[in-house]
């Protein structure tokens, strides 16, 4: 018999492809609700066919934090455990069980495993701590993109690497409203770190890389911004943004800087060799590869690169040493690169080509 009553929640546009899988993932919880937000397609009717609680309510202007309040709304007040989560989101089986393992009576919110990036053989590539498993009062939504939940009190957390949560994207939506509503809630709250930073990195997606370098500035400069891989995250984008404006010794300097900030991240010694790599210097791009490859720890956190742990780093060696006329080198890590990327068809292509000129060497 179960100890606590869980709820799922969520906001959800015009995804009426994910119901049915996100629905056999959540219904190991007692009830389900759903806040549509103005779905043109049919997911508000899949959505009912599963027996789901509906509600639709556009949200104008559009904020993500008024419509996660808006959906935590419908979930009744006497319910122990509110889960968040989107439907292009997927529990592993089994959740509900180690949900009640983890959680005490006086637990306000857990942590749990979320698989944000997976490769096609659904092997995670950046994994860290989700924290939207919640008691259902005192907690609120707060802030209008990358929203965070806060609670009125001191909050309790239990963790558990048993549940857990991944992330199928729909690579097509627009992630067009995320910069005005950055914009909007750095205005809001000047002194959070958190979307300072995320702003800055907008910038720097939207190419707009002088604004990215000077928002990236700001948050180093705020005195929240402690946390080192967060400041060795801004330190590589300003690194990034230089290398785009094509000033790359301030490109390296800042890089520098990243490394020194956490010399025990892949990321920023794989941003200096992605660097070097544009550069043609190989024996550097070599060098910063093989720093970065003598970190083994993957750290759950959000500031992953995938480049740091996917198949780039044996591309950017075989590269180099196949550029350096080192052919056989340039095979062997070639080859580590396709068995994790078996399907890439350039990779393919180059080893055809190195094992074309190995034949006629012998």
């Amino acid at each position: 018999m179960s100890k606590y009553k869980v709820c799922v929640y969520a906001i959800c546009l015009n995804e009426e492809k994910f119901v049915d899988r996100w629905y056999e993932s959540m219904k190991e919880a007692d009830e389900i609700y759903v806040l549509d937000t103005g779905s043109t397609d049919n997911t508000v009717g899949k959505l009912k066919e599963k027996g789901i609680r509906v509600e639709i309510k556009k949200i104008e202007p559009w904020r993500f934090d008024v419509a996660r309040n808006e959906s935590l709304r419908l979930v009744p007040e006497d319910t122990d455990i509110c889960v968040c989560t989107d439907l292009d989101e997927v529990f592993l089986p089994g959740w509900r069980e180690e949900l009640e393992k983890a959680w005490c009576d006086n637990t306000t919110r857990l942590r749990y495993i979320y698989n944000w990036y997976l490769d096609e053989e659904n092997k995670p590539i950046i994994s860290f701590y989700y924290e939207k498993i919640h008691k259902r009062l005192g907690y609120s939504w707060y802030h209008p993109v990358h929203e965070i939940l806060k609670y009125e009190g001191v909050e309790t957390f239990a963790v558990t690497d048993n549940i857990v949560l991944n992330h199928y994207p729909d690579r097509s939506k627009s992630r067009g409203s995320y910069l005005p509503l950055l914009e909007m809630s750095v205005k809001e709250d000047p002194n959070d770190d958190r979307n300072m930073h995320y702003l800055g990195r907008e910038y720097m997606y939207y190419g707009k890389y002088n604004e990215a370098i000077d928002t990236l500035i700001r948050h180093l400069g705020l005195e929240k911004a402690t946390w080192k891989d967060e400041r060795c995250a801004s330190m590589r984008f300003i690194g990034r943004c230089y290398k785009h404006l094509k000033r790359y010794d301030e490109a390296k300097l800042w890089l520098e800087k990243a490394i020194k900030e956490a010399p025990y991240l892949r990321d920023p010694y794989m941003e200096m060799a992605l660097l070097y790599y544009e550069l043609d210097d190989y024996d550097n791009t070599i060098h910063y590869v093989n720093l970065a490859l003598n970190i083994k720890s993957h750290l759950k956190s959000y500031i992953n690169e995938t480049f740091s742990f996917n198949f780039t780093p044996y591309d950017l060696l075989s590269i180099s040493y196949y550029y350096k006329g080192e052919l056989e080198a340039s095979k062997v890590f070639l080859e580590k690169a396709l068995k994790m990327e078996p399907n890439d068809e350039r990779l393919k292509n180059n080893l055809k080509i190195i094992n074309d000129k190995l034949m006629k060497i012998d």
